[in-house]
């Protein structure tokens, strides 16, 4: 196993990632597996573990009382990025979140996470509950992505929360951060967005993997911004295949993002979602292909736990 940063400085071509969605409460982690197996022909040095916080949900008691009740729908993501590991003998790659835990529970999953060999963490802020306007930290929690990467950097230096421990292992966790070649959607604009990124990098980020874009123009411009604000690590492509005409409206209102006029009339325009599917995976290899062309180092496909239109855009690329 290695950092995503050593693949990258080895390959010689672009590489192939994708993500993943841990399985709902009660299905079997062989829904996990039966999602990745047919992607693995084409040899992913690492593959991406969502983590996904608790929502809160309201359950009615006797006498018509509410009962304010939290829940996690995919848990489990330190254990399937471990299954993942250990059955398909490639990098799992969890995604640490600040939402729901202090710092003390992010130190503990940082060292069950080292103790199971994991190398590479994608640090996040999370999104804000649904019953809330705008994020709110865990009490005793971060409220930057910036300050999670200062904690994960710091136990790569035997630093660890409880200042008396003497001669801590340092771990050995190479940092990715999120990137946003649209902005993120809190951010006033772009270049404000790029500044927050930059100090993520200075704490200690090593690698970037954007948000999915339509747009290679967004990707190109958001590298050369961020090459001339000093950022010099890799910045990874996220990519998604529009499967469905629901995904029209429903990607850019998550998301937080634009489609292209030429994209959005094709799929208008389609017959049934078969027709939008076959768009979808033509659209994303003339992305793919000119990504590859530009030399990104990697294409990191987000399935949303349906691989099939990724493996149809993989075989012609790789």
């Amino acid at each position: 196993m290695a950092k995503i940063t050593q693949y990258i400085e080895e390959a010689k071509n672009t590489l192939f990632s994708f993500e993943i969605l841990p399985p709902l409460k009660g299905e079997s982690i062989q829904s996990v597996f039966n999602g990745i197996e047919p992607l693995m022909e084409f040899k992913p040095p690492f593959i991406d573990v969502t983590y996904h916080r608790e929502e809160v949900v309201y359950k009615e008691r006797p006498g018509g009382l509410l009962e304010k009740k939290s829940t996690k729908k995919r848990p489990g993501t330190v254990a399937i990025c471990a299954a993942i590991m250990h059955h398909f003998k490639v990098d799992a790659v969890p995604h640490l979140i600040i939402g729901g835990f202090n710092t003390d529970e992010t130190e503990n999953a940082l060292i069950d996470l080292h103790f199971l060999g994991v190398d590479n963490i994608l640090a996040l802020r999370g999104d804000a509950l649904k019953n809330e306007r705008e994020f709110k930290p865990e009490p005793g929690g971060h409220q930057i992505t910036a300050d999670l990467v200062s904690q994960i950097a710091n136990m790569n230096k035997g630093k660890y929360i409880d200042d008396d421990l003497k001669d801590a292992f340092p771990t050995n966790f190479c940092i990715g951060v999120a990137g946003y070649p649209e902005k993120h959607c809190e951010a006033p604009n772009l270049a404000n967005d790029i500044r927050f990124l930059k100090e993520k990098v200075d704490r200690g980020a090593t690698y970037i993997v954007t948000q999915m874009f339509f747009n290679n123009e967004a990707y190109f411009n958001f590298v050369k911004l961020c090459r001339e604000a000093g950022i010099n690590i890799p910045i990874i492509p996220g990519l998604k295949p529009i499967t469905t005409k629901k995904q029209l409206h429903a990607l850019p209102k998550t998301f937080y993002i634009d489609l292209p006029e030429a994209l959005s009339k094709e799929i208008d325009q389609a017959v049934n979602d078969a027709a939008v599917r076959q768009i979808g995976i033509e659209w994303c290899i003339a992305q793919s292909k000119e990504l590859m062309e530009k030399g990104a180092p990697v294409l990191h496909y987000y399935t949303m736990g349906k691989g099939e239109a990724v493996k149809k855009i993989a075989e012609a690329l790789f």
